[in-house]
């Protein structure tokens, strides 16, 4: 203590205020401060507070400089320092103190500020208390309530995501896997996830885990038996488990069988929807005993979603399963089988549910040994495109089956779909192959172009020239539309699909198509296999658009066989053409072994030239094949850029044509017109016998 004679300033009359005696009950000290002389007077309960001996304090505040670390001392002066400047009547702060064994203690003081009529500080008296325990407490309970706070959040999170993936779930299966995962319900701490659907009054389970945890007897239990889901699917409310022994008690059915998991508690929630029972889930604990107010919201509510999730996917199971159903229902329930083809189609449904599409394919067997290949697209995803396309696979159908060419075909079903009265048009493809000779005529209406994969692997794409889609051409008037003609060797596959197995998003038409092509040679040699591998290409591409395909590859025909082919262009007026083409009748026939019907085949394809120079004024191509087997026969094929017909006409007594078809008919064994592109073939074939 400072003597007060050294201070020209004289203390207070009432200094230093005496102590309360309820503040050394709570263990609180006391001090008087006059802020005049700066003598500050503690009693001995601040000095313990303090840890100072009363020797070693002389009543100054710059005494306890040795018990305040000078972080502290900056820190409390500058608090005071602002309550006298600001007019404060008290102040509070909270500071550190060293003991003497070096420890570092919490301590609190409070002040009350005297000032004057001036409103000038001249005193303070105030308490001062050890608050180690207070803010350790303090301290407790905030890290407990952070604790509390990052369960609640990490449990909501977990609930979160949880129903951000049920979002995207479209079937049962993708429910489970979504539970099942990393980031699933196994997070709240659940050792493992059962689930059962209510069927026919019986609760069928659809998971179970970990592996090799299933009970035997529950795949299929009834609802009134006595075990968890089942009281949750009956009483409609959650059963919580909180110990072995509640466990063993209420389910001893249950629980011989599960002892090995260790199981502590058990949550069974009802799955809900629409206010009936759906199924139900349990998640078995082998860390925890007891569930929160807290833990049982969340599982409820965790319950909730994934009720609503699991109702949409049995919804949209049901939904696709009938689109499908009714997709196939318009598709031909069996191909045909075409001697002379390896035939395989493939159909895949898009992502869409219930929304299905109007793709379609059929294979139409036509006299003569011929075949007609059709891939088709009507536009939308609803049933009703599903219903048009049922109506165009049949008069397409009709029509091919009628005998008309390819071209009439494809315009009589664009008239028909136009009759419809409705708004939806459709792309098609229509090829009908002769595959005794190999030649397939083409006929594009808005379509993708077809492919042709080589023997040799190769594949390339055949530019065909097309018209408009069915429907708008019948609209537009504009009803032409151009056959292209090629022939396609034994061993050569044809492939016809829709734009859903050639369409991506962002990716061009073009490099969709040079994908496909690249898929198809590196793909199988089997058709059944390369429509196999096309699809599942598809499938794992995934996409919202349906996809038909069709291939159709030209095998060598057990009764007839290709011996050979030569073929010749002649063009009008070009005499020296014209003698090369006889030249090569007479030599391939010789060469064939015609023997007597060498003459005949030489003179009937001299009239077909000559004919088709004279009245078509065009060019003509000759082509003739040995067609071997048990009937050997030789055809002559003459092609020309004319679509009229030829007709049989009686020559005059002294005229010098018109007994060209006359000849035809009666030499031929069988002769016939058939459409090519923009012009027509005239053919006949002649029965060669083996011995010649």
């Amino acid at each position: 203590m400072v003597d007060r004679g050294e201070s020209a300033l004289s203390l207070p009359d009432d200094w230093p205020a005496q102590p309360d005696p309820i503040l050394a009950l709570n263990r609180m000290g006391s001090f008087d401060w006059d802020l005049d002389t700066g003598l500050m007077r503690m009693d001995p309960l601040a000095h313990e507070i303090f840890d100072v001996l009363p020797e070693e304090y002389a009543g100054r505040p710059e005494n306890l400089a040795p018990r305040v670390p000078p972080d502290e001392a900056h820190r409390l002066d500058t608090h005071v320092s602002q309550s006298l400047k600001d007019g404060s009547e008290n102040y509070g702060a909270y500071f550190r103190i060293r003991r003497r064994d070096g420890t570092l203690c919490w301590t609190h003081t409070q002040g009350y500020i005297q000032r004057d009529a001036t409103g000038r500080p001249r005193r303070i008296i105030g308490i001062i208390r050890d608050a180690t325990r207070e803010l350790s407490e303090a301290q407790d309970r905030r890290e407990k309530a952070a604790l509390d706070i990052e369960a609640r959040r990490r449990q909501t999170n977990v609930v979160q995501i949880t129903t951000a993936a049920l979002a995207h779930a479209r079937t049962v299966q993708d429910v489970i896997d979504v539970l099942k995962n990393n980031q699933g319900v196994t997070h709240l701490g659940a050792t493992s996830l059962v689930m059962g659907l209510v069927e026919a009054g019986r609760i069928r389970l659809v998971a179970e885990g970990p592996k090799g945890s299933f009970v035997p007897g529950t795949l299929v239990t009834g609802i009134d038996e006595q075990y968890p889901m089942s009281e949750a699917v009956r009483t409609l409310t959650p059963r919580f488990i909180e110990s072995p022994e509640e466990f063993a008690r209420h389910y001893p059915l249950l629980w011989p069988h599960i002892t090995e998991l260790d199981i502590t508690s058990a949550a069974y929630l009802p799955l809900i929807a629409q206010a009936r029972p759906i199924g139900a889930m349990g998640l078995l604990y082998n860390d925890r005993r007891g569930f929160s107010a807290q833990d049982r919201n969340v599982l409820v509510a965790l319950g909730s979603s994934i009720a609503q999730s699991l109702q949409r996917a049995m919804f949209y199971e049901q939904e696709k399963d009938l689109a499908q159903g009714l997709q196939q229902a318009m598709l031909p329930r069996t191909i045909p089988r075409v001697p002379g083809a390896d035939v395989a189609v493939r159909y895949r449904s898009g992502s869409l549910g219930r929304e299905i599409g109007g793709d379609w394919y059929d294979v139409i067997p036509l006299p003569g040994g011929r075949v007609g290949a059709v891939i088709g697209d009507v536009q939308g995803h609803d049933t009703h495109a599903a219903a048009v396309m049922g109506q165009l696979r049949i008069v397409l159908r009709a029509y091919a089956a009628e005998g008309h060419t390819p071209a009439t075909v494809m315009a009589r079903a664009s008239v028909f779909l136009h009759e419809l009265d409705t708004e939806r048009f459709a792309t098609c493809l229509y090829a009908e192959a002769d595959l005794d000779t190999g030649v397939v005529q083409v006929v594009r209406a808005g379509h993708i172009d077809p492919l042709v994969r080589d023997t040799d692997g190769g594949c390339h794409r055949l530019a065909v020239a097309g018209g408009l889609p069915l429907g708008l051409s019948a609209e537009f008037g504009r009803l032409e539309y151009p056959v292209d003609t090629l022939e396609l060797d034994p061993g050569q596959t044809l492939l016809l699909c829709t734009d859903g197995l050639v369409e991506q998003p962002g990716i061009d038409l073009d490099d969709g198509m040079r994908t496909l092509r690249a898929l198809v040679a590196r793909g199988p040699d089997d058709v059944r296999d390369l429509a196999d591998r096309l699809i599942d290409v598809a499938e794992e591409r995934g996409g919202e658009d349906d996809v038909a395909l069709l291939l159709l590859r030209r095998v060598e025909k057990d009764a007839q066989r290709s011996g050979g082919r030569v073929q010749q262009h002649v063009g009008p007026g070009d005499p020296e053409a014209l003698t090369e083409a006889r030249h090569m009748v007479r030599a391939a026939v010789r060469a064939w072994g015609a023997g007597e019907r060498a003459d005949e085949i030489e003179l009937i394809a001299d009239e077909l030239i000559t004919n088709a120079l004279m009245h078509t004024e065009g060019a003509a191509v000759v082509t003739l094949r040995a067609l071997t087997g048990p009937d050997r026969r030789i055809r002559v094929e003459v092609e020309d850029a004319s679509s009229a017909l030829p007709r049989r006409r009686e020559a005059g007594e002294s005229g010098v044509s018109g007994r060209g078809l006359l000849l035809v008919d009666r030499l031929a064994d069988v002769w016939g017109v058939e459409a090519r592109g923009g012009g027509k073939c005239v053919w006949c074939e002649f029965l060669v016998p083996e011995g010649e």
